[in-house]
Protein backbone atom coordinates (compact mmCIF):
# COMPACT_ATOMS: atom_id res chain seq x y z
CA UNK A 1 0.00 0.00 0.00
CA UNK A 2 1.79 3.74 -0.99
CA UNK A 3 0.38 6.70 0.76
CA UNK A 4 0.27 10.10 -1.00
CA UNK A 5 3.13 12.08 -0.11
CA UNK A 6 2.37 15.07 1.90
CA UNK A 7 1.49 18.45 0.39
CA UNK A 8 4.29 20.97 1.71
CA UNK A 9 3.60 23.89 4.03
CA UNK A 10 2.44 26.96 2.72
CA UNK A 11 4.65 30.14 3.25
CA UNK A 12 2.26 32.89 3.89
CA UNK A 13 2.73 36.76 3.00
CA UNK A 14 0.84 39.19 4.23
CA UNK A 15 0.28 43.18 4.57
CA UNK A 16 0.63 44.25 8.00
CA UNK A 17 -0.01 47.41 7.86
CA UNK A 18 -3.20 46.58 6.27
CA UNK A 19 -4.30 44.17 8.82
CA UNK A 20 -3.52 47.21 11.54
CA UNK A 21 -5.45 49.66 9.58
CA UNK A 22 -8.35 47.01 9.30
CA UNK A 23 -8.61 46.26 12.24
CA UNK A 24 -8.95 50.03 13.25
CA UNK A 25 -11.38 50.54 10.88
CA UNK A 26 -13.55 47.99 12.01
CA UNK A 27 -13.60 48.68 15.61
CA UNK A 28 -14.90 52.53 14.34
CA UNK A 29 -17.33 51.43 12.08
CA UNK A 30 -18.64 48.93 14.41
CA UNK A 31 -18.60 51.16 17.11
CA UNK A 32 -20.68 54.01 15.06
CA UNK A 33 -22.70 51.44 13.60
CA UNK A 34 -23.77 49.34 17.00
CA UNK A 35 -24.47 52.68 18.42
CA UNK A 36 -26.79 54.18 15.59
CA UNK A 37 -28.83 50.62 15.40
CA UNK A 38 -29.34 50.39 18.74
CA UNK A 39 -29.77 54.10 19.55
CA UNK A 40 -31.07 55.77 16.02
CA UNK A 41 -35.00 56.34 15.74
CA UNK A 42 -37.46 56.11 12.79
CA UNK A 43 -35.48 54.96 9.39
CA UNK A 44 -31.66 55.54 10.82
CA UNK A 45 -31.35 51.76 12.41
CA UNK A 46 -32.61 50.28 9.14
CA UNK A 47 -29.83 53.03 7.16
CA UNK A 48 -26.99 52.19 9.76
CA UNK A 49 -27.23 48.11 9.53
CA UNK A 50 -27.59 48.46 5.68
CA UNK A 51 -24.42 50.38 6.01
CA UNK A 52 -22.77 47.96 8.40
CA UNK A 53 -23.46 45.16 5.81
CA UNK A 54 -22.27 46.72 2.62
CA UNK A 55 -19.36 48.44 4.82
CA UNK A 56 -18.11 45.88 6.91
CA UNK A 57 -17.48 43.04 3.87
CA UNK A 58 -15.49 45.80 1.98
CA UNK A 59 -13.07 46.63 4.90
CA UNK A 60 -12.52 42.78 5.34
CA UNK A 61 -12.03 42.18 1.68
CA UNK A 62 -9.36 45.09 0.89
CA UNK A 63 -7.49 45.02 4.29
CA UNK A 64 -7.43 41.81 6.22
CA UNK A 65 -8.20 38.92 3.20
CA UNK A 66 -5.61 39.62 1.04
CA UNK A 67 -2.67 36.82 1.36
CA UNK A 68 -0.71 34.93 -0.78
CA UNK A 69 0.29 30.90 0.17
CA UNK A 70 3.18 29.73 -1.69
CA UNK A 71 4.38 25.92 -1.53
CA UNK A 72 6.27 23.82 -3.66
CA UNK A 73 3.74 22.83 -5.87
CA UNK A 74 1.42 26.44 -6.29
CA UNK A 75 0.70 29.75 -5.71
CA UNK A 76 -2.76 30.63 -4.05
CA UNK A 77 -3.46 34.20 -4.14
CA UNK A 78 -5.92 35.66 -2.08
CA UNK A 79 -7.34 39.08 -3.54
CA UNK A 80 -10.29 41.34 -2.33
CA UNK A 81 -13.06 39.18 -4.68
CA UNK A 82 -11.32 36.29 -5.79
CA UNK A 83 -9.05 32.99 -4.77
CA UNK A 84 -6.66 32.57 -7.92
CA UNK A 85 -4.76 29.47 -7.88
CA UNK A 86 -1.91 28.86 -9.76
CA UNK A 87 0.80 25.89 -10.74
CA UNK A 88 4.07 27.11 -10.44
CA UNK A 89 4.26 25.68 -14.18
CA UNK A 90 1.76 28.34 -15.37
CA UNK A 91 3.47 31.13 -14.04
CA UNK A 92 4.75 33.16 -16.93
CA UNK A 93 6.66 35.79 -14.85
CA UNK A 94 5.98 38.13 -11.98
CA UNK A 95 6.49 41.72 -12.78
CA UNK A 96 7.33 44.90 -10.27
CA UNK A 97 6.31 48.23 -10.82
CA UNK A 98 3.77 50.71 -9.34
CA UNK A 99 2.36 47.57 -8.11
CA UNK A 100 3.25 43.76 -7.89
CA UNK A 101 1.43 41.49 -10.36
CA UNK A 102 1.55 37.85 -11.56
CA UNK A 103 1.69 36.91 -15.22
CA UNK A 104 0.36 33.28 -16.36
CA UNK A 105 1.18 31.66 -19.02
CA UNK A 106 -3.01 31.14 -20.92
CA UNK A 107 -2.53 34.68 -20.89
CA UNK A 108 -4.04 35.92 -17.71
CA UNK A 109 -2.40 38.88 -15.37
CA UNK A 110 -3.60 39.04 -11.55
CA UNK A 111 -2.53 41.75 -9.34
CA UNK A 112 -0.83 40.63 -5.64
CA UNK A 113 -2.88 42.61 -3.40
CA UNK A 114 -1.06 41.37 -0.48
CA UNK A 115 2.39 42.59 -1.24
CA UNK A 116 2.05 46.10 -2.15
CA UNK A 117 4.51 47.78 -3.39
CA UNK A 118 6.41 50.67 -1.13
CA UNK A 119 7.83 53.08 -2.73
CA UNK A 120 9.12 54.49 0.75
CA UNK A 121 10.88 51.27 0.95
CA UNK A 122 12.63 51.56 -2.06
CA UNK A 123 13.67 54.86 -1.48
CA UNK A 124 14.98 53.94 1.52
CA UNK A 125 16.67 50.92 0.13
CA UNK A 126 18.12 53.34 -2.52
CA UNK A 127 19.39 55.64 0.54
CA UNK A 128 21.38 52.58 2.17
CA UNK A 129 22.83 51.35 -1.16
CA UNK A 130 24.07 54.64 -1.91
CA UNK A 131 25.70 54.44 1.89
CA UNK A 132 26.99 50.78 1.45
CA UNK A 133 28.62 52.16 -2.13
CA UNK A 134 30.32 55.81 -0.26
CA UNK A 135 31.83 53.36 2.18
CA UNK A 136 35.29 52.20 2.50
CA UNK A 137 35.59 48.43 1.17
CA UNK A 138 37.69 47.76 4.07
CA UNK A 139 34.41 48.88 6.04
CA UNK A 140 32.01 47.15 3.89
CA UNK A 141 34.03 44.19 4.40
CA UNK A 142 33.53 43.88 7.76
CA UNK A 143 30.14 44.13 7.62
CA UNK A 144 29.69 40.64 6.02
CA UNK A 145 28.22 37.79 8.23
CA UNK A 146 26.38 40.37 10.12
CA UNK A 147 23.52 41.07 8.41
CA UNK A 148 24.46 44.54 7.65
CA UNK A 149 23.56 46.34 3.91
CA UNK A 150 22.40 42.75 2.54
CA UNK A 151 25.29 40.60 4.29
CA UNK A 152 24.43 37.91 6.76
CA UNK A 153 22.15 34.99 5.78
CA UNK A 154 18.85 34.89 3.56
CA UNK A 155 15.86 32.57 3.20
CA UNK A 156 15.81 30.53 0.35
CA UNK A 157 12.50 29.83 -1.86
CA UNK A 158 11.35 26.75 0.64
CA UNK A 159 12.43 28.13 4.35
CA UNK A 160 16.77 27.01 4.44
CA UNK A 161 19.41 29.38 5.02
CA UNK A 162 21.83 30.33 2.56
CA UNK A 163 24.73 32.95 3.44
CA UNK A 164 24.88 35.80 0.67
CA UNK A 165 26.97 38.38 -0.07
CA UNK A 166 27.16 42.04 0.06
CA UNK A 167 24.94 43.38 -2.97
CA UNK A 168 22.28 46.50 -3.41
CA UNK A 169 19.58 46.59 -0.38
CA UNK A 170 16.57 45.46 -1.62
CA UNK A 171 12.82 47.07 -0.17
CA UNK A 172 11.02 44.23 1.71
CA UNK A 173 8.22 43.89 -0.87
CA UNK A 174 11.34 43.67 -3.42
CA UNK A 175 12.80 40.53 -1.38
CA UNK A 176 9.25 38.97 -1.39
CA UNK A 177 8.73 38.99 -5.20
CA UNK A 178 12.58 37.60 -5.44
CA UNK A 179 11.77 34.63 -3.55
CA UNK A 180 8.69 34.13 -5.43
CA UNK A 181 10.32 34.20 -8.47
CA UNK A 182 13.77 32.11 -7.04
CA UNK A 183 10.89 29.07 -6.20
CA UNK A 184 9.09 29.46 -9.61
CA UNK A 185 12.88 29.19 -10.91
CA UNK A 186 13.32 25.45 -9.14
CA UNK A 187 9.64 24.16 -9.00
CA UNK A 188 8.38 25.32 -12.88
CA UNK A 189 9.54 22.35 -14.55
CA UNK A 190 8.74 19.52 -11.27
CA UNK A 191 5.15 17.28 -12.43
CA UNK A 192 3.61 17.66 -9.39
CA UNK A 193 3.82 21.75 -10.20
CA UNK A 194 1.54 21.28 -13.49
CA UNK A 195 -1.92 21.76 -13.84
CA UNK A 196 -4.38 24.45 -14.79
CA UNK A 197 -5.02 27.76 -12.76
CA UNK A 198 -8.54 28.13 -11.41
CA UNK A 199 -10.50 31.16 -10.11
CA UNK A 200 -13.30 31.19 -7.79
CA UNK A 201 -14.95 34.06 -6.90
CA UNK A 202 -15.38 34.83 -2.83
CA UNK A 203 -19.12 34.65 -2.85
CA UNK A 204 -18.65 35.07 1.13
CA UNK A 205 -17.23 38.45 0.45
CA UNK A 206 -19.36 39.47 -2.70
CA UNK A 207 -23.06 38.30 -1.37
CA UNK A 208 -23.15 40.19 2.17
CA UNK A 209 -21.79 43.44 0.31
CA UNK A 210 -24.21 42.92 -2.50
CA UNK A 211 -27.04 42.27 -0.06
CA UNK A 212 -26.19 45.74 1.80
CA UNK A 213 -26.22 47.67 -1.43
CA UNK A 214 -29.38 46.65 -2.64
CA UNK A 215 -31.20 47.25 1.18
CA UNK A 216 -29.55 50.69 1.50
CA UNK A 217 -30.90 50.78 -2.65
CA UNK A 218 -34.48 50.25 -1.11
CA UNK A 219 -34.34 52.81 1.58
CA UNK A 220 -33.27 55.42 -0.05
CA UNK A 221 -35.98 54.66 -2.88
CA UNK A 222 -38.64 54.74 -0.25
CA UNK A 223 -37.69 57.50 1.32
Amino acid sequence: MTTAPPESRDRTYRSPMALVGGCLLLVIIGWLGIDAVVSGTGRTPWLALAVLILVVPLVIAFTLRPAVFANEDRLRIRNPFRVIVVPWGEVEMFRSGYSNELFVKPGGKYQLWAIPVSLRGRKKAARQTARQAARPSDARGSGRGLGLFGGGMQVDGFGGRTPVTEGPTRAETDKIMDELREMQEARGQAKASQGEVSVRWAYEIVGPAVAGAVLLTILAAVG
